[in-house]
C-alpha cells in the first residue's frame, strides 16, 4: 500500500506505451496491405507508399516517448520509487492525453493514408498532395503528446 502511487503512475506509463502502440500497429498495419497492392501492380511506387504507410507509426513513438519520461520522472530509472498516491494519480492522468488519442489517431491516420495509398495508385503526381491526409490526423496526436509532457513535467512541482 505504501508504494500505490509509483503502481498507478507505471500504469500510467505503460498505457501510454501499450494505447498509443496499439493506434499505431492498426494503422500501419492497414496502411501495409493497401501498399502491399499497390507495390503488386506497381513495383515503382514502393517509395511513395512506403512514407504513407509509416506516418501512422509515430504515435506509437510519442506514446513510447512519455513512457520514457514518466519512469525517468518516478525513478524507475534511476532515483527514488517513493511517492504519494496523489503523486501517482497525477503522472497517471498525465499519460492518458497520449495513451488514448495515440490509439484513436493511430488508427485514423492509418485509414487517411490507405486512402492517400489509392489516390497514389491512381495517380502517382498526387503525392505530395496525398501526404497532406494522414499528416492532418497527426496534428492531434501532437497535441496530445504536448498535454502530457507538459502535465508529467508539471508534477514534481506539485505540493500533494
Amino acid at each position: 500500500m505504501a508504494n500505490l502511487g509509483f503502481v498507478f503512475a507505471l500504469i500510467g506509463a505503460a498505457a501510454a506505451a501499450l494505447f498509443a502502440g496499439m493506434g499505431s500497429s492498426i494503422g500501419v498495419g492497414r496502411a501495409g496491405q493497401a501498399a502491399a497492392g499497390v507495390v503488386a501492380e506497381d513495383g515503382s511506387q514502393f517509395s511513395k507508399v512506403l512514407i504513407l504507410q509509416l506516418l501512422p507509426g509515430t504515435q506509437g513513438i510519442y506514446g513510447l516517448l512519455i513512457a520514457f519520461i514518466t519512469m525517468s520522472q518516478i525513478g524507475v530509472l534511476g532515483g527514488s520509487a517513493d511517492m504519494s498516491l496523489a503523486k501517482g494519480l497525477a503522472y497517471f492522468a498525465a499519460c492518458l492525453p497520449i495513451a488514448f488519442v495515440g490509439l484513436v489517431s493511430g488508427m485514423a491516420q492509418g485509414n487517411a493514408s490507405v486512402a492517400a495509398i489509392g489516390l497514389v495508385a491512381k495517380d502517382p503526381s498526387q503525392f505530395g498532395k496525398a501526404m497532406i491526409f494522414p499528416a492532418m490526423v497527426e496534428t492531434y496526436a501532437i497535441l496530445a503528446l504536448l498535454v502530457s509532457i507538459l502535465a508529467i513535467f508539471a508534477i514534481p512541482g506539485l505540493t500533494i
